[in-house]
């Protein structure tokens, strides 16, 4: 029998999914937390076969107890069940090492298989979701080719600029002329393909060049 875990902040949200999984005897739910510190301590004590990860709760999120969890080596097979289907959530999930992601809104024999594929070994990704993650991580190895064409100092000068600062505090921040700043940043726009500074801000937010709080 499949041993599971599931984490997440409703216990409504919890009880639907235990009943679904263990329906036919087939799983067999042996524990639960509300939040992620809990979801951490708790795995510290048991040995699941899968975990159920919410992404929104409190304390500590999905996010942040798989990244915890692959930091620890914990072995534990990880699902995120969510209801983002922003393609943003699921790179995160993916570049971290879920096993496997799929909405909330999914039916249970896709839940069913994505705990089968997972624990054969292989990775399952909620079929809807996988046309914007293939379009995303095609984009990802073009911008990836882009910024391996920026000398270190245009990468300086770029994170500057999306954090809004103006070329004159830029030339301030790096003892240079203003001229040169002019200069370095229409050749980051040539080399990144974007026509002005906000098109600049979000391909480096898009790129982690920058991070939005």
């Amino acid at each position: 029998m499949i041993k599971a875990m599931l984490a997440d902040d409703h216990v409504l949200v919890r009880e639907g999914i235990k009943h679904l999984l263990e329906y036919d005897g087939s799983v067999e739910v042996i524990e639960e937390a509300n939040n992620g510190l809990e979801c951490i301590e708790k795995l510290t004590d048991i040995s699941p076969d899968i975990l159920l990860l919410d992404i929104n709760m409190p304390g500590m999120n999905g996010i942040e107890v798989l990244e915890e969890l692959k930091r620890i080596e914990h072995p534990v097979k990880i699902l995120i069940i969510t209801v983002h289907n922003e393609i943003e959530y699921l790179i995160r999930a993916v570049d971290i090492g879920a096993d496997g992601y799929i909405l909330k809104d999914s039916g249970t024999d896709e839940l069913k298989q994505a705990i089968t594929t997972i624990l054969n070994g292989e990775s399952y990704i909620q079929p809807s979701l996988l046309p914007a993650l293939n379009s995303r991580l095609i984009n990802r190895d073009i911008d990836k080719e882009k910024l391996e064409s920026l000398t270190k100092r245009e990468l300086e000068i770029l994170t500057q600029v999306a954090g809004g600062m103006f070329n004159k505090e830029i030339a301030n921040n790096l003892n240079i002329s203003e001229r040169t700043v002019k200069n370095h940043i229409s050749n980051i726009f040539k080399k990144i393909d974007v026509s002005d500074r906000t098109q600049a801000a979000v391909f480096a937010i898009r790129n982690n060049i920058v991070k939005l709080y």
